[in-house]
């Protein structure tokens, strides 16, 4: 062998040990996720068929993770616009929808619920109507910027009896109008 066949032999394995030890030192002792979407799941999620206008999402959203991880936005191609929003008592009593000021939180290795009558995702300004088996998808928009992605199975849903906080109606004008999306 000549003296460069070594050296480049040399150089070669040098260059193999440091990337192998590149790859050991990025991992970690930890299952802590590298962003807050790889430790969100989402199950049980649907959403309401609506012919037009508006409609809602529902899910129970999972944190894998030892760090509460919040839901700061949503959005969807089946609407214009997507809101997070709570059900919450007014003053008078009745049930009022409003958007969920500081997000979603879903608490470290814990649930958080959406459901009708209580946090939902708000899907306004529909181009189409979302029928009953069709697929939904969604993008949530996470505190730390990552993101993560689920599709929903519309289906029938009645719909539940809460009013829109004043200004928060979409196409409803004034706060005593019933919603017709479900939550």
């Amino acid at each position: 062998m000549t003296i460069n066949r070594i050296r480049t032999g040399i150089a070669a394995a040098i260059a193999t040990v440091l990337a192998l030890g590149a790859l050991v030192g990025c991992s970690s002792d930890t299952d802590e996720p590298a962003t807050s979407a790889d430790g969100v799941r989402i199950t049980e999620q649907w959403v309401k068929a609506a012919p037009s206008g508006m409609t809602a999402a529902f899910g129970e959203l999972t944190n894998d993770t030892d760090q509460e991880i919040r839901v700061v936005s949503a959005s969807s191609p089946a609407a214009g616009r997507v809101e997070l929003h709570e059900v919450v008592a007014s003053d008078t009593g009745a049930m009022t929808m409003r958007p969920k000021d500081g997000g979603m939180a879903i608490p470290a290795n814990g649930t958080s619920t959406l459901r009708p009558g209580g946090d939902h995702l708000m899907l306004f300004d529909l181009p189409a109507a979302i029928t009953p088996g069709q697929d939904v998808t969604f993008e949530l928009t996470l505190s730390d910027g990552s993101t993560t992605t689920f599709t929903a199975q519309a289906r029938d849903f009645p719909g539940a009896d809460e009013d829109y906080a004043p200004g928060h109606g979409g196409d409803a004008p004034a706060a005593s109008t019933t919603p017709q999306h479900g939550a």
